[in-house]
Parts: C-alpha cells; structure tokens; sequence
C-alpha cells in the first residue's frame, strides 16, 4: 500500500531540527515504523527474528555498534533494549549535533528499569501518535481546519459531510489502523478484533514482570469499552469485573489499567479546571477513553450493523472517535483535550486547549436535532467560566454526524466530523 501522509511527518522533521533525537510513541500497528522510516536515513529493527539475538549481544557489549549508521538513524522498538535509550542519549552528547536518531516504541519502560540510568531531557524529543484520524485515512474532506477556527481565519462554505451515519459506524468499527486500508470490507473489519487478541494473549504480559490472565484482561477492557466516554469510577470498573472474577483485588485491576496505559491503549480525558465567575464546584474525575474506538467494538464483539441498533452506545463511542481525532489534529498546534462537568451538570465533551492558553469548547452530537440544546449548553459555559482569567474562547463548536457544516447566528459552529482537519 502507498503511504499515506500522517500529521506526524512534518512533526517529526521538525523535531528532528530541534533536538538530537525524537521518540515517537503510540500503539502497535499505528504507523509509527513507516512514519519513522519516511524520515531516516538507515535503521535498526530490533524485532527482526533473524537478528534480535545478534542485537541483543552486541548492546550487551557494545551498545554503541547499533547506532552506527547514516543519520537520521530509526531504532524500531528500542524499548525492547532499554539500553540503547541511555547510548543514545550518550551518543547525542558527544555528537552534539540535530536530527541524529528516531526511535519508535510500542510500550514505555518501566520507571525503575535498571537498564535505564537518564532521562533524554534535552537530547530526545517526544511526539504521541495514534491510530490515523479520519482526514489521515481519507475519510475526511478536511474543508475545516482547527488551526484555523484558533486563529479566526476559517470559513465555513458549503461543507458536505461524505459520511452516511452507516458509513460512519463502519470507519468506527474499522478504526485507524493503516494495515486495514488495503483490506476489503469485511477483512478491514478484521483488524480490530486481530488487535485485540493480540493485546490480550501477548503484549500485555510483555509490558512488565508480572503475569495477567487474558479473560482478567479481556474484562477489564469490555468494562472500559461499556463505560466509554463517561466519568465512571475504578470503583465502578471493579463491580463490573467481579461480577464474572470475584478474586480480582484494587490492587491487581490498578496493575492491569497500568499495563494498558503503557501500551497506549487506554487514554483517559482529564478534566479542565479554570476559574469560574460563580461558586459553583468543578468535577475532576477523569472521562474514560481508549486510543481507538475500534477497540471498544472489537472487545464488545459488535459489527457495524449491531452498532446501528443500540444508538445510545453508538453516541458514547462516536465521542470516542472524535476525541482520538482531535487529540491528532492538536499535536501540531502544541495543544490537549480535556472535559468540563460542574456539579449542576453544565459540561463540554471537549475542551480543547493550546498550550499559548487559547481554549475552545466542543460538544459532541450525533445528530442535528441535539444541536440546539448544544449550542445552549456551549453558550451557558461560556458565561459561566472566569475570561478575565482564562480568557475569551477562541470557537465554540458542535461536532456531529449530520450532513452540513455551518456557523450558526449565535456564532457557534456546527461541523461534521467527516468536514475536519488540523
């Protein structure tokens, strides 16, 4: 398949003129390895089974030998010899020159590795990918940027969203693996759920030292994906649990959320906190959250047509969906997602916050007949929050299914997911 340009690409060139390394991060199967090896100039497999004995004997030796190479030299994996970080952070000191390494990693080491002396800090530079956005895969027309709506620039013409709301529950189901483009419908569909099998009876007992037991797994994460875009407590996720596993302990399910966040596979929104004009309480529970819907209907075992038939998951999974793209879409404006709920209820899906402190507020609906009560709720949040503080927001917007994008005349925007780009 040819490669499809990623938000990383030019992220990465840019990083590598700043800094001696860049780590790219992310789950397996995301495109982290070709979007690395787009930019290197030699490279290092360390999974290759022909040579992953050869490697690991030389960085017991000589971890320096790995790194010899044409520059930009990619080190695919390299968290499977946690000592090549420290040769390379090394190697960057006495090089003292840019863009000499690119790493790419799947799971991050755990903080106390003994093989792990130093951090990079100012030698390597990090960079988060995730499985490809809808603009990424095509799947977006990309008439409306977000750095545009920061900067006050976009307008907003005839914006037709190409997704049918059957279309959309398929690229959900898909999900953002590059691998499945090149498949056929039903075999694209496949991936997800290949994904997860391979999550589950692998590369969870690879993370770290301690051995998981992949029905423990498998229903800690249907707990998760039941629970998808909502503020549900651990508390909450263990009596899901133990309604199948009455041995399981807080102490064990913590080891296993761990060991999915250090896969990347699970990737909470954490709540926005800004001073407000009134007394009223800010909620601060996280909003839960998978790096990919498709995992969630993978471990459901749901299909695009199921999916159809239950709306009301359909609606938390495609909050889902839209808080992966536009964690994407916000890497190269240096920005994060959070949400907002106050103790009267009033909240945002999204709030979507650079790093200079512009803020705007997104609401998520699936259809055009919740807009309204949105645009309210928006509207509502915005005379609530603090601005002598946090300042105006930049856009207020509601993402949706439905099939035009516009500016209503309260001013706030109402755009198709399928309509969206950095």
């Amino acid at each position: 398949m040819n490669y499809l340009d990623r938000i990383a690409d030019e992220m990465v060139e840019r990083k590598l003129r700043s800094s001696a390394a860049v780590l790219i991060e992310g789950p397996k199967w995301c495109g982290k390895t070709s979007t690395g090896a787009k930019s290197a100039k030699s490279a290092l497999y360390l999974q290759d089974p022909d040579r992953r004995a050869i490697y690991r004997q030389m960085a017991d030796s000589q971890p320096s030998l790995l790194l010899q190479g044409e520059t930009p030299r990619l080190l695919d994996e390299w968290q499977t010899i946690p000592v090549l970080w420290d040769a390379v952070r090394f190697a960057a000191d006495q090089r003292q020159e840019m863009g000499q390494f690119i790493l790419t990693g799947s799971a991050t080491p755990l903080d106390d590795s003994a093989e792990i002396e130093h951090t990079g800090l100012g030698r390597i530079a990090r960079l988060r990918m995730r499985p490809m956005s809808l603009w990424e895969s095509k799947d977006s027309t990309g008439q409306v940027s977000l750095r545009e709506l920061f900067e006050g620039d976009a307008e907003i013409g005839m914006c037709e969203n190409p997704l049918t709301i059957e279309r959309l529950a398929y690229v959900m189901c898909r999900g953002g693996w590059p691998g499945s483009l090149r498949l056929r419908h039903k075999e694209a569909l496949d991936v997800a759920y290949n994904y997860v099998d391979e999550l589950i009876n692998v590369d969870v007992n690879r993370v770290d030292d301690s051995e998981k037991n992949p029905d423990r797994v498998r229903s800690v994460l249907r707990s998760y994906a039941r629970n998808i875009s909502t503020m549900t407590s651990a508390s909450t996720i263990m009596n899901d649990v133990k309604a199948n596993d009455i041995t399981i302990t807080d102490k064990t399910l913590a080891n296993y959320l761990t060991a999915l966040r250090r896969l990347f596979v699970v990737e909470d929104v954490k709540a926005w906190q800004p001073s407000l004009r009134s007394k009223t309480a800010i909620r601060t529970s996280d909003k839960r959250h998978l790096t990919d819907p498709s995992i969630a209907i993978a471990v459901l075992e749901l299909t695009p047509k199921s999916l159809l038939e239950d709306f009301n998951l359909f609606g938390f999974l495609f909050e889902d969906l839209c808080v992966r793209d536009m964690r994407a879409y916000l890497e190269p404006l240096r920005g994060s997602v959070f949400h907002y709920h106050d103790t009267s209820d009033l909240e945002a899906d999204m709030i979507l916050r650079l790093n200079d402190g512009r803020w705007a507020a997104v609401e998520v609906k699936t259809g055009s007949k919740e807009t309204e009560l949105a645009a309210a709720n928006l509207l509502k949040l915005k005379e609530r929050i603090d601005t002598s503080k946090v300042g105006e927001p930049s856009f207020l917007m509601v993402i949706t299914g439905s099939q035009f994008a516009y500016r209503r005349s309260d001013g706030v925007y109402v755009v198709p997911l399928g309509c969206l780009r950095p």
